[in-house]
């Protein structure tokens, strides 16, 4: 006879009082409306409303947000997080009965390791101690000018080649906004044949079969970073049941890259007609463009562009297109991450499968670029894929823009056959070393691409060529030091930017970029224990920060170990 067990009865646990959200006052109530103009109150525009009422007020404040909440009906803890996550947005909350006053005034001081190399720590040092009290001097992780090192935003006009002077000058005159670009305007795109590719397309001169095989033959791939075949990518998401959406990504967040910028201020229908011929051949039913909050000079640029665009169309049955507004997270560079963002969330990396191709913007398959693989299709289709595949060196093929920095004289973005080596790059396009600067060491592939010494510029620099020297070209920003340049302190600018970026999500990367940080204060590093550290932050991290922010670390033990003995 079978045992029975009683099984005694438990009570039903009492439920937890809800919390109430925060009495919202109607002067909150109306400050916050009378920033929002037109904006429609929609959970996936969370983040250009905070923009909205953090650029009329210079800060966020909690009983703002509240009232943000309760027009979006959502929880306050909704928004906070959001506010809280971004480093552009200033929240600040009350105290004794008032909330503190924003500065009248924001200087922002690039300390990525180009800008640090070019005097950007004695701007920190100098600049408080000379503007006035409520002017606020604060050091940004780079902001996506290093050819322009040391690189200053006031406000948000940036200044290229700072000095002390040239910064109260500009703070003195009142300089806050950018102009837009002096670029290539629609009217002269066209008369240089621009849009009669797009054109074609669409109405049927130009069959879908051709422009997908002269993609796939000219061998372009990715030119954010992940080099995946652009050709196989659309057809791939072409596959996938509509409607289909597609993510521009022009973050640029890379310590070292300004190309997109660079081409974006020159030619920007040039990238909008590869945008909307990606579109056609995909199928896409809405665009949207992701663009760094640092480059202000560009959005008005695209603002206006795109407003020609929607009153005169190019062709027949465009998508609808929006421009987003980042706020500052390097992590939104990850595609997911962006995604994220895009829909007024916190950035962060989702876990994959699925992959974004399949499910991603707003839950739809997503076509995810970044901005200069789109700038190359109207020039490979047109010109055909053997024009783009025909160049290259050392039996690499196609065309790379890389973004150089550092000690060299000729500084900027400079296109150049795929596979060039470094010291190629150096002599041929940026017109040698500086004066009195001998190559010592470079970075290939901006903060995450790792560092690589003299003795290895002879490498071609192309997808899939550094990996065996534990580095990767990535979005090609290449980073140039040289004899006077400290390579210990170069690695531990580049690790504070990490532990800066993280967004905090997994552990191996939130707490390993902490703890490396810890471990390299000294000029004695723990080696082994630096080695166990970084195969944890590979293996376990969710995205690329984590997988490749060890990689300086990594470089300096591997080949420049004379430096941990000094």
């Amino acid at each position: 006879m079978n045992a029975v067990i009683p099984i005694r009865s438990v009570a039903t646990p009492k439920r937890r009082p809800r919390m109430r959200a925060p009495e919202v006052s109607a002067e909150a109530l109306a400050a916050v409306q009378s920033c929002l103009g037109e904006l429609p109150l929609r959970r996936d525009l969370l983040i250009e409303l905070l923009h909205a009422v953090n650029d009329r007020f210079g800060q966020l404040r909690t009983d703002h947000l509240a009232a943000l909440a309760q027009l979006l009906k959502l929880a306050p803890s909704q928004v906070y997080e959001v506010a809280s996550f971004y480093h552009h947005f200033e929240v600040v909350r009350e105290a004794d009965g008032a909330f503190p006053a924003p500065p009248r005034l924001t200087v922002r001081v690039c300390d990525g390791l180009a800008c640090e190399m070019a005097g950007a720590a004695e701007l920190l040092q100098q600049l408080p101690r000379i503007l006035a009290a409520d002017v606020r001097v604060i050091a940004a992780p780079c902001i996506g000018r290093c050819e322009q090192a040391p690189a200053v935003a006031v406000q948000h006009f940036p200044l290229a080649g700072a000095s002390v002077k040239s910064v109260v000058e500009a703070v003195e005159q009142g300089l806050r906004h950018p102009e837009p670009a002096d670029a290539i305007d629609r009217a002269a795109y066209v008369a240089g044949g621009g849009y009669r590719l797009l054109q074609a397309c669409v109405e049927g001169a130009k069959p879908l079969g051709e422009v997908l095989a002269q993609l796939e033959q000219s061998g372009l791939r990715g030119l954010g970073g992940a080099g995946f075949p652009a050709g196989r990518k659309w057809r791939i998401v072409r596959d996938q049941p509509g409607p289909r959406l597609m993510a521009v990504n022009i973050d640029e967040g890379e310590p070292g890259t300004f190309k997109d910028r660079t081409y974006l201020e020159r030619d920007p229908h040039r990238f909008l007609e590869g945008m909307l011929i990606a579109a056609w051949a995909v199928g896409i039913e809405a665009i949207y463009i992701y663009l760094r909050d640092e480059y202000h000079g560009c959005r008005a640029l695209l603002e206006r562009e795109l407003a020609g665009l929607r009153a005169d169309p190019p062709a027949a049955g465009l998508p609808r297109i929006e421009l987003r507004r980042g706020a500052g997270a390097y992590i939104c560079g990850e595609e997911s991450a962006m995604i994220e963002s895009i829909e007024g969330r916190r950035g962060m990396p989702r876990l994959r499968p699925p992959y974004v191709a399949q499910v991603g913007l707003f839950g739809r398959p997503t076509l995810e670029h970044n901005f200069e693989t789109l700038y190359w299709v109207r020039d490979i289709v047109e010109r055909g894929a053997d024009w783009f595949a025909g160049h290259g060196r050392h039996g690499r093929k196609g065309l790379r823009s890389f973004s150089v920095s550092g000690r060299v004289k000729v500084p900027g973005v400079h296109l150049a056959p795929a596979g060039i080596t470094v010291r190629e790059l150096i002599d041929e396009f940026c017109g040698g070393m500086l004066e009195g600067h001998e190559l010592r060491a470079y970075l290939p592939g901006g903060a995450s691409g790792g560092i690589l010494p003299a003795r290895l510029a002879d490498v071609p620099l192309d997808f899939d060529t550094l990996q065996p020297h534990g580095c990767f070209i990535g979005s090609a920003a290449v980073i140039v030091l040289s004899q006077h340049d400290d390579i210990l302190d170069a690695a531990r600018n580049l690790m504070r930017f990490f532990e800066h970026e993280s967004c905090g999500q997994c552990t191996p990367c939130r707490s390993g970029t902490a703890k490396v940080n810890e471990l390299i204060a000294t000029d004695r590093w723990d080696t082994a224990l630096l080695g166990e550290l970084s195969q944890v932050m590979r293996d376990a991290s969710i995205c690329g920060l984590g997988q490749a922010a060890p990689n300086p670390i990594d470089c300096v033990i591997r080949y420049f170990p004379e430096e941990l003995s000094r």
